[in-house]
C-alpha cells in the first residue's frame, strides 16, 4: 500500500473481551488497517459508529442491549458509507438471509475464525459480498432442503423478479452501485440489498457467475450489451 494511500478504519464490537484483543490484535498487525475503536454491546456499537465513522465494522450477532442485526440496520441508515462485517456461531441459511438483508456485506462464523477474517475485511472494505465456503455449504444446503435448488436456465421457482432482472442486467454491464442508483431512481443502500438477495437467491457468488447467468437467460447478451 502507497504511503499515502488512506488507512482502513475499523470498529470492533463483541461482548467478550478476550475476542474483541485477539481480533485487534490480529487485523491492527495488517499494513493499512487501523483500528479505531471498540464496543461491548449493540447500543455501543452504533453510538461509536456514528461518533467514529468507521470504514468497515465488525459485529458479533448477539450482543446484549441491542443485537448485532438491528445494531446493522441502525449504522447503515445512519451512516450508510459504513460496511459491515458480522461475526457469529450460528449455522442456518436462514441467518445468512437475514444477516444480508440487514445490509451487512460479510457473513463469518467464528469457528472460521482467524484463517477467514482478513481475507472476509479485504473482501468487504472492496465492496464485495464475502460469504466463507462453509457459509456458503450453508446456504446450498438451505436451497436444497427447501426444494429450490438454483438450475441452469430455470426461471421458475428461483426467477427474479422484473426490478431484479434490472440490477442483474446493470450488475452484468460492470456497473457499481451508486450508477445503478442513479440509473433507476433508487437509494444506493436499496441497490446493494437487491443485489445481495439475487445473488443468494439464485446461488450466485461472484460477478462471473452473475454474468453468465446473464447471458445464459438472454437478460444481456455475448457483448454485455441488453438483449
Amino acid at each position: 500500500m502507497p504511503k499515502n494511500s488512506k488507512k482502513l478504519r475499523i470498529l470492533i464490537a463483541d461482548d467478550h473481551t478476550l475476542l474483541r484483543h485477539g481480533i485487534r490484535g490480529l487485523l491492527g498487525a495488517q499494513r493499512g488497517w487501523k483500528i479505531v475503536g471498540e464496543a461491548a454491546n449493540g447500543e455501543e456499537a452504533v453510538a461509536k459508529a456514528r461518533k467514529l465513522k468507521p470504514d468497515l465494522a465488525i459485529l458479533d450477532i448477539g450482543m446484549p442491549n441491542l443485537d448485532g442485526l438491528e445494531a446493522t440496520r441502525q449504522i447503515r441508515e445512519a451512516s450508510p458509507h459504513i460496511k459491515i462485517l458480522i461475526l457469529t456461531m450460528h449455522e442456518s441459511d436462514q441467518m445468512v438471509r437475514r444477516v444480508l438483508e440487514a445490509g451487512a456485506r460479510g457473513f463469518v462464523l467464528k469457528s472460521d475464525l482467524p484463517a477467514q477474517l482478513v481475507k472476509a475485511v479485504r473482501s468487504v472494505a472492496q465492496g464485495k459480498i464475502f460469504l466463507t465456503p462453509r457459509v456458503s455449504e450453508i446456504v446450498l444446503d438451505g436451497f436444497l432442503k427447501a426444494g429450490q435448488k438454483p438450475q441452469r436456465g430455470d426461471r421458475s421457482r428461483t426467477s427474479p423478479t422484473p426490478r431484479e432482472v434490472e440490477i442483474i442486467r446493470l450488475l452484468a454491464q460492470a456497473k457499481g452501485n451508486k450508477e445503478i442508483a442513479a440509473e433507476l431512481g433508487i437509494a444506493v443502500r436499496t441497490v446493494e440489498t437487491h443485489r445481495a438477495k439475487v445473488m443468494l437467491k439464485l446461488g450466485l457468488h461472484s460477478l462471473a457467475e452473475l454474468i453468465h447467468y446473464a447471458i445464459r437467460n438472454e437478460i444481456i447478451l455475448q457483448n454485455g450489451r441488453p438483449a
